[in-house]
């Protein structure tokens, strides 16, 4: 039989490559990927809570065993380091903007009773505007209730 008579089909071309169902990698790659941003945003959280209360305890000795420091000074730091560890911890919206009564009672809401609002951290809004300076004995009750207050945010 000559070769122009055999008996031939056509080429048969294969059906095109529907884009659904995925393969099981990009199946993976869906489920994965939120996951590994919600991880790594609460990492990111994590290690920059850990590092902030990290310093502030470090800051926190320094301004306790400062003898260069008069009790103003140390009143002044140990306000500037609550705020910066209230707004390292917290919401930024939530801590910037308290004042007076309202910052006393946020730093309170991490506490048991209330040391901020109805104790020794009361000297935080009102010594700045006393004629004297805070005695040692609020400064030493300040820095212990700052301490508790930091240990507070490590559990909360």
């Amino acid at each position: 039989m000559p070769p122009t008579q055999l008996p031939l089909k056509d080429l048969h071309l294969p059906d095109t490559i529907d884009w659904f169902p995925p393969a099981i990698g990009w199946w993976l790659v869906i489920v994965l990927m939120p996951l590994l941003i919600v991880l790594l945003y609460w990492g990111y959280r994590r290690l920059t809570r850990k590092t902030a209360l990290k310093s502030a305890r470090i800051l926190l000795v320094a301004i306790k065993n400062s003898p260069m420091m008069d009790n103003t000074q140390k009143l002044a730091e140990l306000s500037a380091l609550l705020r910066r560890v209230a707004i390292s911890v917290a919401p930024r919206a939530q801590t910037a903007g308290l004042t007076g009564q309202a910052w006393l009672a946020f730093l309170d809401s991490s506490l048991k009773d209330t040391p901020f609002t109805k104790g020794a951290g009361q000297c935080l809004a009102s010594a700045p505007y006393r004629p004297s300076a805070p005695s040692e004995l609020e400064i030493s009750q300040l820095i212990s209730l700052c301490e508790d207050w930091l240990k507070a945010q490590k559990l909360s």
